[in-house]
């Protein structure tokens, strides 16, 4: 057997890269080290400019200098870090010898020891996972989710008058609409966005064990801790003051949860959608040049439904692996933390994924408004809770001797089809006030919708 060409182990590597690209700017192993060098070139300008250990602050144009390290990272660093780590076998150990190589290029050599100073790998760790993964929830990830909803809403608000029958249990029960069905969907998904929209992104910077003990021994007139605060709320996270030698990872295990959530509230949005298109509430706009089946000409295959729900499912493991394992450390440091966050991505992709084909999926189906009422008609037995509920408010005003109108129309339509005629003729013969009896006679499953119209407002 040939042995084939190098090839992406992963799907979102191969096969999906196109949809999860966006990702990897901040998630990848690049997108890491990036952040990583951001943040010791960050702390040298920090410690600089408050000339700490007889330094001077770098100017204007040192400093750009030193920021482009980061700003401009790309082929040639990446490169270079492979072959440093390569030898080190420490990922952060060669992030520092990249920015000492570059303070060497820019002959700012006197200040070179600043590079990592006091820091443990966490403490540029934790800062770096903090912002890639900030960045990509909130400029890739949270943005994709909030197209899904946008789409949902607006198909809730098409679709808001379009009554269907519902089924509770699988069986027929009260009518809805499909656009009030849709806004619970967007509803739930809103929640859970604003939920992960307010959610921190911490990090420490305390030193080996979190106690700041080699700052001190290096100079303990400083407010260390007063300057690392300053220092990471700069780069836009917040901080975390009490740690071992690792940030508690409580943050990650918090946001994987809810992020977690609204897969799951996806995955039944998925699951429901593919029900209906299997009853044929939906009906599948056709994509020029596309194959349903291999051997069935006439098919339509779910395929965006279908995928969305799988990569949910893989998602939601992946986020329950690490929130259950992020949450946990031995004594002050063990390295199960490490191998799982590098996972993040990985995660995040999955569902990133299952979010794009969603939303394309949304905009490939189309109501069928007449199988919905001819589901309606063929279940006018779904009546039956109108008629025992105004019965029982008929009784209560004295306008019946009725006893026990529920088991009334249990008799009448438990287990059984019950037309317009068979209705009609049991609402003519109840013992009710004239105008109960005329709103009865006028209602139609199609008509029994209750305020699910207006219900798609609260959307907006």
């Amino acid at each position: 057997m040939s042995s084939l060409p190098s090839m992406s182990l992963s799907p979102l590597d191969g096969r999906y890269a196109p949809a999860v690209a966006p990702l990897t700017e901040y998630l990848s192993e690049a997108g890491l080290n990036r952040a990583r060098v951001e943040v010791e070139v960050e702390w040298i300008i920090t410690l600089t400019d408050r000339g700490l250990f007889g330094s001077s602050a770098l100017t204007d144009a040192q400093k750009e200098s030193l920021r482009a390290l980061y700003r401009d990272f790309g082929a040639d660093e990446i490169g270079w870090l492979a072959e440093k780590e390569a030898v080190t076998r420490h990922d952060v150990k060669a992030i520092e010898y990249l920015v000492r190589d570059r303070l060497s290029t820019l002959g700012l050599d006197a200040i070179a020891e600043l590079t990592h100073f006091a820091c443990t790998s966490e403490d540029i760790n934790s800062a770096s996972y903090a912002l890639t993964v900030q960045r990509a929830v909130e400029r890739v990830w949270l943005p994709k989710l909030h197209a899904v909803v946008e789409s949902l809403t607006q198909l809730a608000e098409e679709h808001r008058d379009a009554v269907m029958l519902s089924r509770t249990h699988g069986q027929p029960a009260t009518p809805s609409t499909m656009g009030k069905e849709l806004a619970v969907f967007a509803w739930r998904l809103q929640r859970v966005a604003a939920q992960i929209s307010q959610g921190e992104y911490l990090a420490k910077f305390s030193g080996a064990t979190g106690t700041w003990s080699a700052h001190l021994a290096a100079e303990p007139d400083v407010d260390w801790p007063a300057l690392s605060r300053g220092f990471i709320e700069g780069l836009g996270i917040g901080f975390n003051e009490l740690t071992t030698q690792i940030e508690s990872h409580d943050w990650q295990v918090e946001l994987y949860d809810r992020v977690r959530h609204a897969g799951g509230i996806l995955h039944n949005l998925a699951t429901d959608v593919w029900t209906y298109i299997s009853m044929g509430f939906f009906a599948q706009i056709p994509v020029a040049g596309a194959t349903g089946s291999s051997t069935m000409p006439h098919k339509i295959n779910p395929i965006r439904f279908e995928n969305a729900e799988a990569n949910l499912e893989i998602a939601g493991g992946l986020f329950g692996t690490l929130a259950s394992t992020l949450v946990t450390s031995r004594q002050q440091r063990d390295l199960t933390d490490s191998t799982t966050q590098r996972n993040i991505g990985v995660a995040f992709g999955h569902s990133l994924l299952a979010l794009d084909n969603l939303q394309r999926g949304l905009t490939e189906i189309s109501l069928s408004r007449h199988v919905l009422l001819a589901d309606l008609d063929a279940n006018w037995e779904v009546l039956a809770e109108a008629i025992q509920t105004v019965v029982r408010a008929e009784i209560v005003a004295g306008r019946s001797q009725i006893t026990d109108p529920y088991a009334l129309l249990k008799d009448l339509t438990r287990g059984r089809r019950v037309g317009a005629p068979e209705l009609a003729e049991f609402v003519n013969g109840l013992d009710i006030g004239d105008a109960a009896k005329q709103r009865l006679l006028a209602l139609t499953p199609a008509g029994y919708a209750g305020l699910a119209d207006r219900l798609v407002d609260l959307l907006r």
